[in-house]
This record gives structure tokens, C-alpha cells and sequence, in this order.
């Protein structure tokens, strides 16, 4: 087997630094759960060449690096500055959840922050009376929940079932839907949707 040096890209490589760029690439393209081939097809480059920068095998030039980058999409800016040593969050105390509902619809969504999430998971509170409005709401996916506490009304299409603790739906998002708390105590959901929406 023959050494092969690190060819170096003459046209404005990217500089030298700490980070090692090719295992960086490489790193980068798996979060992203992208193949080389995939990553290359979308970056208009060769698969070959994706592979000799993640094994240092060749030095990038800027516009070289930049051009790859497109495929993911992702900046120079983010690539640098992007710190994979932290795994992601994967515990959540009650109080680090992002409600993005009102006084009367409490909607806590789980892992707000975490990047690429291919759900939305929720713990969802309906005061007495409240009501996700006359305008059904209507989006891409599916979702599904489980009823905690209190009773939930809910209509999807043309019919309308009132749920109680243990109960539990699951629809395509694309149909009218409408949640209302028609009980006489708060309500609580654990709901999952995808793609997320939230």
C-alpha cells in the first residue's frame, strides 16, 4: 500500500486551524443524515471529491468548501461556528418547556431548540371553556394524543367525539379539526405530531 500526501487545493485553501475540516464535513453531513452520494448530487459536486475532503486528502478552497455546503444548506459561518462536541438535549424539566399557547390553550412543546426534529411532542392544558377557534385548524401531517385529565371535545371533518382520561386520537392533519373543553375541569393532552408544525 502506498502513502498518499494530502493534495492541497492551491486556489485559496481554507486555512489552517484547529478544526479538522473533513472530519467536520463528515460529521455534519451525518446529522444531517445525508450520504456522500446524496450530499454531492445536491452540492453539483463528485462524490469523490466529497470523500477526499472527509479524509483530509484534499484541502478546500473557500469557494470549493462553500459550494458543498449549499447541499446541506448551511453557511461557512455556521460550519465553522457549529460545536458538535454537545450531544443533544435529551432530558426536559417541566419548566424548560416552550409553551407557545394563551392563557386559556397551553401548548408545551418538547425539544423547541433541537435542530432538524422530525416530530413535535406536546403536553397540552384546555382551561374550562377554551376552544382552538370556529376556524378549524388544518395542516400537513398526522398527529395523535392521549388524554391525561378532564375531557376534551374534538371534531375532525364531520364528526365530533368527546374524550375523556385514557382516550386517545390519532388523524391526518390535512382534515378540519377543532379542539374544545366543553368539561368542568382543565384538560390535559400528551400529543405527538409530524412533521413537526410547532
Amino acid at each position: 500500500m502506498t502513502y498518499a500526501p494530502p493534495v492541497q487545493d492551491i486556489e485559496h485553501p481554507v486555512a489552517a486551524s484547529a478544526l479538522d475540516v473533513g472530519a467536520h464535513l463528515r460529521a455534519v453531513r451525518t446529522l444531517y443524515g445525508l450520504s456522500q452520494r446524496e450530499l454531492a448530487k445536491r452540492a453539483g459536486v463528485t462524490n469523490g471529491l466529497i470523500s477526499l475532503i472527509e479524509q483530509n486528502r484534499v484541502s478546500p478552497s473557500v469557494s470549493s468548501l462553500k459550494k458543498v455546503l449549499e447541499g446541506i444548506p448551511m453557511s461557512l459561518a455556521e460550519f465553522f461556528t457549529l460545536d458538535l462536541s454537545a450531544s443533544p438535549q435529551v432530558f426536559y424539566q417541566g419548566d424548560e418547556l416552550t409553551d407557545l399557547g394563551d392563557r386559556s390553550v397551553s401548548l408545551k412543546l418538547v425539544a423547541a431548540r433541537r435542530p432538524n426534529r422530525a416530530m413535535s411532542v406536546m403536553h397540552e392544558r384546555y382551561a374550562v371553556g377554551a376552544d382552538t377557534g370556529a376556524d378549524m385548524l388544518k395542516h400537513a401531517g398526522e398527529e395523535g394524543g392521549v388524554i391525561v385529565r378532564g375531557r376534551i371535545e374534538l371534531t375532525v371533518g364531520g364528526e365530533t367525539r368527546a374524550l375523556g382520561p385514557g382516550d386517545a386520537y390519532y388523524f391526518t392533519s390535512a382534515i378540519p379539526h377543532r379542539f374544545r373543553n366543553t368539561g368542568t375541569e382543565p384538560c390535559e393532552i400528551i400529543s405527538a405530531s409530524t412533521p413537526p408544525t410547532f
